[in-house]
């Protein structure tokens, strides 16, 4: 856990303006239709920060941030990338390429993405569905 949540300056600085725009609106999209636990933390190694999404013990997504770049992962379990395959003809080439490239762990496969604008984000919600129906109406 982390101590000093980082303040919307400290994260505009950290993004720059543009990407925290994006990062926000990402945000936005996730808590209009998931009413979850939100967790800051330390990112590891590779980022600043990661900012969780998480109900009973289960995590829906993770965001990430660092030096002017935003990362958005999910982890599919067995069952969630045989229903990543029945919506894939409806998913963006990009968003696909993403997901054959992403590794496969014993617990999973790790989907990172790094938007740079809002233009997945209707795939986002629709990979995030495959985890979790949203709980919001």
């Amino acid at each position: 856990m982390l101590e000093n949540i980082p303040s919307q300056v400290t994260m505009a600085e950290l993004l720059g303006q543009s990407l925290f725009a994006v990062w926000e609106e990402l945000c936005s999209a996730i808590e209009e239709k998931y009413e979850m636990e939100r967790l800051w933390n330390t990112g590891g190694k590779n980022w600043t920060y990661e900012y969780k999404y998480r109900r009973g013990g289960k995590t829906l997504c993770s965001l990430y941030a660092k030096k002017d770049c935003i990362g958005f992962m999910i982890i599919f379990g067995k069952d969630e990338r045989i229903k990543f395959e029945d919506i894939r003809a409806a998913l963006s080439a990009d968003v696909c390429r993403r997901y054959d490239e992403a590794k496969t762990y014993h617990d999973g496969k790790w989907v990172m993405f790094e938007p740079a604008d809002t233009a997945e984000f209707d795939d986002y919600m629709k990979l995030l569905a495959i985890k979790r129906k949203p709980n919001r109406k």
